[in-house]
Parts: C-alpha cells; sequence; structure tokens
C-alpha cells in the first residue's frame, strides 16, 4: 500500500486574512500534481479576482452567490471584478446553490427544514468553508464546467476571503454521495 503525506495549514482564525496564503498553497499543490481545474467561491468578485491574479496557470472557475441571494434581482458581483476575472481567462458561474433554492424557500414559507439545508449544517461542522467547497464543486458539475470523477481544487471561505481549500472529486448533485474529499489543503481550526 503507498503512502502519501500532504500538509494541510491550519489557520488560527477564519476569514479573508487566510486568502493569500490558501492561494498560496493551491498554486504548489495545483502544480505538484498537474491540477488545471480550480474553483473558487466569491461574493462581490475580490477573492475571484485575486484567484485568477495568483494562478495564471490554472483554469480558474469563479463561483457567485446566485441572483436573488441578498433580495429581488441583487447580483453581489462587483463589474470592476467581473472584468478582471474574464480579462485574465477565469470563467464565471452564477447558479442555483446546490444547497439552496427551493427548500430555502419551504423553510422562510414553512418554517421547517429540508434535507439540502441539513446537509449544509452537516458539513459546517468542518468549518463554513468546507460547505462552500463542496457547494461550488456540485454547482460546477451540473454546470459541466468541471468533470465529474476528475479532480480539481476547490476553495471557499468564511464570510469573506478564502481560508479553505480541498482537492476533491467532483459529481453532480443527485450524485452528491459520489463526491469525494481527497485532500484537505487549508482550514481554520475556529469557525
Amino acid at each position: 500500500m503507498t503512502e502519501i503525506t500532504v500538509p494541510t495549514v491550519y489557520f488560527d482564525q477564519p476569514g479573508p486574512q487566510n486568502t493569500e496564503r490558501t492561494l498560496e498553497v493551491v498554486r504548489q499543490r495545483a502544480e505538484q500534481l498537474g491540477i488545471k481545474a480550480v474553483l473558487v467561491a466569491t461574493t462581490t468578485g475580490e477573492t475571484g479576482a485575486r484567484a485568477v491574479e495568483r494562478l495564471p496557470d490554472c483554469e480558474v472557475i469563479v463561483v457567485t452567490h446566485s441572483t436573488g441571494f441578498r433580495g429581488p434581482n441583487i447580483q453581489e458581483l462587483e463589474a470592476e471584478y467581473r472584468a478582471r476575472i474574464e480579462e485574465r481567462g477565469g470563467r464565471i458561474l452564477t447558479c442555483q446553490h446546490a444547497f439552496g433554492g427551493v427548500n430555502r424557500a419551504v423553510r422562510k414559507r414553512l418554517n421547517t427544514y429540508l434535507t439540502d439545508e441539513i446537509i449544509a449544517y452537516t458539513l459546517r461542522t468542518f468549518g463554513e468553508g468546507m460547505k462552500v467547497c463542496l457547494e461550488i464543486a456540485l454547482m460546477a458539475a451540473d454546470a459541466g464546467l468541471v468533470t465529474v470523477g476528475e479532480p480539481c481544487i476547490a476553495i471557499g471561505g468564511t464570510g469573506r476571503g478564502a481560508d479553505t481549500a480541498v482537492l476533491l472529486a467532483p459529481a453532480n448533485a443527485q450524485a452528491f454521495f459520489d463526491l469525494r474529499v481527497m485532500e484537505v489543503l487549508t482550514k481554520p481550526r475556529l469557525g
């Protein structure tokens, strides 16, 4: 049996102050493994723009909040960051959240939780960023932007910025239990 040792960077606190280090760890591991596809969650686009700038040898897919997440017709991705992402060849995915959507409407209207939000709360026991990483992998697979079962790196965060990165094999949402987390590259110890 072959054994490998992969370092994991643990941050004392979650948050955007960990973004640069997370991107550096991702760059190094992507180079080591020949990983091309990197998913990165972003709200305003700042983290997405930083990712495409710091990962020039990767195919960066920036995953935004769905339009309407903060309110009807509101898209939080700012035009300045959209332009920077696209200028550097990043792809932008805006779609319904894998752990949200219609089930969230049921929760809000009927005050009850359904399966997808229970899964989200369970994943948050590993940190908000871990939930985000798995969610954006499902979303990108469903959009056909990553190949199911082919390793890629997903980057998420707690609130703003990036503090969590994992190597994973994505799956479609309808095959959620086929998704595999292969390596944890960075994550906060708290949060």
